[in-house]
């Protein structure tokens, strides 16, 4: 029976851990483990923690100094006994069919070494949703799209379902900030994988204030540092996917732009919320 190893790093999110923890517990699929990686934070997430350890002994619990998102994951890859992996961000969800959605297809083609679902958004509340920011469709799974399209159709890593002997090979690079789940999906996809796309909204991101993805000169930063290693990924890239890539850091800072002030408006409980998307975006 296949077994599902969930890996979700915590640093400074105790407010949100239950929620992510919870979704995980509802799923439908049972055969899972769920390893808390604590990135070294200073609030309640070890209490948090240790309550859902005690709740279910599926749940692990480790410990260690910060060393940020892609670190916090690495410790988890080192830690999973099971068959697949689910990463999960402390302050994101996963829909309670996910697991069992994704075995299904798996056990109808067992050369799968992915399974990739679409997406929703939130804010503060799992019962009210929104469209995803980026388009995720069976055509954008595969090396060159995910290479050279990433700025503009990004995948949330939680939207996959991966195969643990893809990261025999693969660790997230440390001094990443951001855009290390490109660098991951790049290094996946360069090998053509079996992969199948259920195209419902099996995953939530979590849309915040003062996230990563909204910090720009962060995000631009990590954009370049990430290209070199695309580079040693794909030690033959020509040129041209240099200036498209660049190119796309134009077109995702108008993006990033543009979903903050969507998001502001969704979060304005006054008026129609189309009419005051034309009067403020198009007007």
């Amino acid at each position: 029976m296949i077994k599902i190893s969930v890996i979700v790093p915590c640093y400074n999110q105790a407010n949100f851990l239950d929620e992510a923890l919870e979704s995980v517990l509802r799923q439908t699929y049972e055969n899972w483990e769920c390893i808390i990686i604590n990135d070294g934070s200073d609030d309640d997430t070890a209490a948090i923690a240790g309550r859902w350890v005690k709740k279910d002994d599926r749940f692990k619990y480790e410990f260690q100094e910060n060393k940020g998102l892609s670190g916090a994951r690495n410790k988890g890859l080192q830690l999973v006994t099971g068959n697949f992996i689910q990463f999960l961000d402390a302050d994101d969800a996963i829909d309670l069919r996910k697991f069992e959605n994704s075995i299904k297809a798996i056990e109808e083609n067992l050369n799968t070494s992915i399974v990739v679902s679409n997406f929703r958004t939130f804010t503060n509340d799992l019962q009210v949703t929104y469209p995803p920011y980026s388009v995720i469709s069976e055509e954008l799974l595969c090396f060159n799209n995910i290479l050279v399209k990433w700025a503009t159709n990004s995948i949330p890593i939680h939207c996959g379902l991966f195969k643990a002997e893809l990261f025999k090979a693969f660790r997230f690079p440390e001094d990443l900030k951001a855009v290390e789940d490109w660098v991951m999906w790049v290094s996946i996809f360069k090998d053509d994988p079996e992969f199948i796309f259920i195209d419902e909204p099996m995953a939530f991101y979590r849309r915040q204030p003062g996230s990563l993805t909204v910090n720009q000169e962060l995000m631009d930063e990590n954009l370049k540092k990430a290209f070199f290693y695309i580079k040693k990924i794909v030690p033959k890239t020509e040129d041209y996917m240099y200036f498209a890539f660049l190119e796309q850091q134009k077109n995702f800072r108008e993006i990033r732009r543009l979903e903050r002030k969507i998001a502001s408006l969704q979060n304005q409980s006054s008026g129609s919320f189309l009419t005051r998307i034309k009067r403020r975006l198009f007007n």
